[in-house]
């Protein structure tokens, strides 16, 4: 074996990126989960978490014993692993903690034993966790932590995975204490939306990619609505309406729910106006008396990253 221990920081994504559900995600640099994985001479997974989250030691029911339980089993070999995880990414954030676990695991996995699997590959298991966590399987928030960057789910299916192209932004974040349960979020989503919503929402994923590509702010901002998710999700989140116009007032360029909340995102094209805009979000939910924790971030190219090695 080439190593006998490998420890990665997994970062936390924004996903949806308001129009684009489901298929649209961009990882940061902050708030990230750090995990170890060792070989053991014993047969199968056993997980210690050193943080506070108590969050279940039986691998069938940990997403990153899922995942690993799913790649292992593809390898056919029978390996004994060591697990030790700290989530720096608090679940049901909205950031992305079940696919930082997830995708966390396998690519300090496949890094422990020689790099046996692609980053596709090893999105397919790291799949199989969200799908404990949600009950459903996707692939924006996972995609971006393993590939990095800011992604385009084309197909999950086929697990077409498409790296964007992106001008520099500084991604804002307030996460308010409360949790929603990604589940229950997704129950909220409408079964069908009129045709006339629908073509308003793939005109502003096409025009967010092209902003993106082209480094055109005006029409990132332009295109940063969501007429599906956002309407319902949004009831949710206690002062939402409050931080989205604070958040526009101070510079943003636009912005709305992480993931399926209750964390809030806002892009700005500097650092000076994203650090701006995220004492104002910050500042909305201490004067409704809510504890929140405010990060920014640039947007991080590289996904999972390997710190230590042994």
């Amino acid at each position: 074996m080439k190593h006998q221990s490998i420890t990665v920081h997994a970062p936390a994504t924004v996903s949806n990126l308001c129009c684009g559900f489901d298929i649209l995600g961009m990882a940061l640099e902050e708030p990230f989960d750090k995990i170890r994985i060792e070989h053991s001479e014993h047969p199968g997974i056993l997980i210690r978490h050193t943080d506070a989250y108590n969050l279940p030691l039986d691998p069938q029911l940990n997403i990153a014993g899922v995942a690993l339980d799913a790649m292992n089993k593809a390898l056919g070999i029978g390996s004994g692993f060591r697990v030790e995880i700290h989530k720096g990414i608090k679940p049901g954030s909205g950031i992305g903690s079940s696919a930082a676990s997830a995708a966390g695991i396998v690519v300090a996995a496949n890094e422990l034993l020689g790099k046996p699997f692609s980053k596709t590959e090893l999105l397919k298991y790291a799949m199989e966790g969200e799908v404990l966590a949600s009950g459903s399987r996707h692939a924006d928030n996972l995609a971006p932590c393993i590939f990095g960057g800011l992604v385009l789910v084309r197909d999950t299916a086929s697990l077409d995975i498409v790296a964007l192209k992106t001008a520099p932004v500084f991604i804002s974040i307030v996460h308010p204490q409360i949790e929603i349960k990604t589940s229950y979020a997704r129950q909220l989503l409408p079964k069908e939306i009129p045709l006339f919503v629908a073509v308003t929402q793939w005109a502003n994923v096409a025009g967010l990619v092209a902003g993106f590509s082209n480094g055109d702010y005006g029409l990132i901002s332009r295109s940063l609505h969501d007429e599906v998710a956002e309407p319902v999700r949004s009831k949710l989140i206690p002062g939402f309406s409050e931080v989205k116009s604070a958040s526009m007032a101070g510079g943003a360029l636009g912005g709305g729910i992480s993931g399926s909340g209750p964390s809030i995102f806002m892009l700005s094209e500097t650092r000076q106006i994203a650090e701006a805009v995220s004492k104002r979000m910050n500042a909305v939910f201490n004067g409704l008396g809510i504890e929140n924790f405010a990060y920014v971030s640039p947007i991080n190219t590289e996904g999972v990253k390997i710190v230590e090695s042994a």
